[in-house]
């Protein structure tokens, strides 16, 4: 089984210019905790992460107003990324060793067409994989 059988399919995306506010409306629009920061909504190149957990801690928990910064000011920079062509098998692994819950998935251009997460794979892998993972990325959460 691969990646394109279980991610969630053109996600919302952000760029860094848009306010945490209007991250924080497409959480909830979506029904999601991540949302992808893309250079551009043309090329859809992936820039960053950013989790509602992002906005709390390193926004709200230092005192700052969310209504005044914008997704760059909390977002994770770094990018785990597989391809729909990617199995099921390698992501888990890749977000074992990333300690991630949620991993971008990228076109042939490197564009963002998709996102995976814990409750994807939750939903469609082996009970022993899904507890591995979730142990596993569980082990030193970090924002």
């Amino acid at each position: 089984m691969n990646v394109s059988e279980i991610m969630t399919k053109d996600p919302a995306c952000c760029t860094p210019d848009t306010s945490l506010q209007d991250v924080a409306i497409m959480m909830v629009d979506s029904d999601c905790g991540c949302i992808p920061v893309v250079d551009s909504k043309d090329s859809k190149m992936p820039v960053g992460m950013i989790t509602d957990r992002d906005i709390t801690c390193r926004v709200v928990a230092k005192g700052q107003n969310p209504l005044d910064l914008t997704a760059q000011d909390a977002m994770t920079t770094t990018v785990v990324s597989v391809t729909p062509e990617t199995s099921i098998e390698d992501c888990c692994d890749l977000m074992e060793e990333s300690q991630i819950r949620r991993v971008a998935v990228v076109d042939a251009n490197g564009a963002c067409c998709g996102i995976v997460a814990q409750a994807d794979v939750a939903n469609n892998a082996s009970g022993s994989k899904t507890a591995e993972v979730v142990q596993e990325v569980s082990k030193g959460a970090a924002i």
